[in-house]
């Protein structure tokens, strides 16, 4: 039995609100799997389960403020599945999974139950069939009425074999009263229907397999004429549908704690450099030119890689101070600064972004920034970022130098890309050029190393062939 526990979205984050629950009690999750939506005071966030099993009894109901760290569900994991069904096969005296060999012998006579004719449950008359949260949402799923199948397990117990076995026998010829397979809801997603007066059979899901979220029903219900007024602004679930509006002071107030620990704990210095773009300017139009509209690059695409694969050859830049050391990431893990509409902002993560081709960078980032101002993030997304990238071309702003955000030691600031003056070979003209800046910690690095990062910025860009 594992615990799902309220995560650590940030170095700042010490609390988080419980939003909305995405899978009921009985459902099977798998690692990677989003089972949450929790509120941060920068953002609402899906959070996924680390471990692979079957969702377990809730802890903490939607609308709690808890601790980080604090226990939201329990899980039952494969491990613990098995010995909870060890011990009871063992209080029922029978044998703990498949016959090991040296009981492939007939049954002894002191075990007449062994000869009896199988049955689908343990207590005829009461209805209990002999399967457990998986086997019951297999047989939802498939249409399958457990009370009429015969298991093949132990002690009659109900397999997945069986359900396949009998969702194939019949898959045009159900009965009416067999249960077709139906949408995935929510909890929360069905209170909101309740109280909303939405029929869910005429919301289409944008969760996972199609899962009807709350947030669903809340647009579906904002096109019923005469629908019920949605729950008052106070609840959490309202606050995770307009993030921007509601947690805008929250998130004032999270930003200025860590800028002011970051300012107050971290020595920066800060480096600045001019480079040159016409080479990949010219390079990026040529390209744009021959490609589909939804396939054109931004020059951000090309600052992002070169800030990466610069972090790549630079490591002391790429990873964290912690225990009075510094600590090189596994990978080149950027987090880029996005406003949010309603102000403030928030850095998701780019994972692995030195690897990335610059067109998947590209459209990475793109969705990034686009869930990221829709309250969409996941977890994975919005932590263990090794290096952070803002970018304020789009803004008008030439030069960005940035604060450090702990516990990384390096931030990377882009400028818009402008006309200048400039000599190349003794000759003067007009080219695009852009600042690069660098706010480092001086604990981890000096002045000569952050100079060896932008050195390879400018020299990374002359070549976006090879980006």
């Amino acid at each position: 039995m594992g615990e799902f526990t309220m995560p650590s979205l940030g170095a700042d984050m010490d609390e988080g609100t419980l939003v909305e629950w995405l899978v009921e009690p009985g459902a099977p999750i798998r690692r990677g799997d989003p089972v949450a939506v929790v509120e941060t005071a920068k953002s609402t966030i899906e959070v996924e389960c680390f471990e692979s099993g079957t969702m377990g009894r809730p802890l903490v109901e939607p609308g709690t403020t808890v601790p980080v760290g604090t226990p939201l569900a329990l899980i039952e994991t494969a491990a613990g599945t098995r010995g909870k069904a060890g011990r009871a096969r063992k209080l029922r005296k029978e044998p703990q999974g498949p016959p090991a060999p040296e009981r492939t012998r007939p049954a002894e006579p002191a075990e007449p139950v062994r000869t009896r004719e199988p049955v689908a449950s343990e207590a005829p008359g009461h209805g209990h069939v002999e399967a457990g949260p998986l086997i019951r949402h297999l047989a939802e799923e498939g249409g399958v009425d457990l009370a009429a199948l015969r298991g093949s397990g132990p002690g009659g117990r109900v397999t997945r074999a069986d359900i396949e076995r009998a969702a194939a026998a019949a898959p045009t010829a159900r009965t009416p009263t067999a249960r077709a397979p139906r949408a995935r809801v929510t909890p929360l997603a069905r209170r909101r229907a309740a109280e909303l007066g939405v029929d869910l059979s005429s919301v289409a899901g944008t969760g996972k397999d199609a899962a009807i979220r709350a947030e669903d029903v809340s647009r579906a219900a904002s096109g019923h004429a005469g629908a019920p007024s949605p729950p008052p602004r106070t609840t959490a679930a309202v606050r995770a549908s307009r993030p921007s509006e509601d947690q805008a002071p929250a998130m004032r107030r999270a930003i200025a704690r860590l800028m002011s620990r970051a300012n107050r704990d971290v020595p920066h210095y800060y480096l600045s450099t001019t480079v040159d773009m016409a080479v990949p300017m010219d390079w990026l139009h040529d390209r744009n030119r021959r490609s589909p509209m939804s396939e054109r690059l931004l020059p951000a695409a090309l600052l992002l890689k070169a800030a990466a694969l610069a972090a790549h050859e630079v490591p002391e830049l790429n990873g964290f101070w912690t225990d009075d050391r510094f600590t090189a990431g596994e990978g080149v893990h950027l987090g880029v600064a996005v406003s949010l509409r309603g102000g403030g902002l928030i850095a998701p993560v780019l994972r692995g972004a030195d690897t990335l081709e610059v067109p998947a960078l590209m459209s990475a980032l793109k969705d990034l920034v686009s869930r990221a101002r829709t309250g969409r993030l996941r977890g994975s997304e919005v932590s263990g970022a090794t290096l952070t990238v803002t970018n304020l071309g789009d803004q008008g702003v030439e030069t960005v130098f940035g604060v450090v955000h702990p516990p990384q030691v390096a931030l990377v600031g882009f400028g818009r890309v402008v006309d200048r003056p400039w000599a190349v070979d003794g000759l003067l003209g007009v080219r695009p050029v852009v600042t690069v800046t660098l706010s480092a910690d001086h604990r981890a690095t000096d002045g000569a190393v952050g100079a060896r990062y932008l050195t390879a910025v400018d020299r990374l860009l002359q070549n976006p062939e090879k980006l």
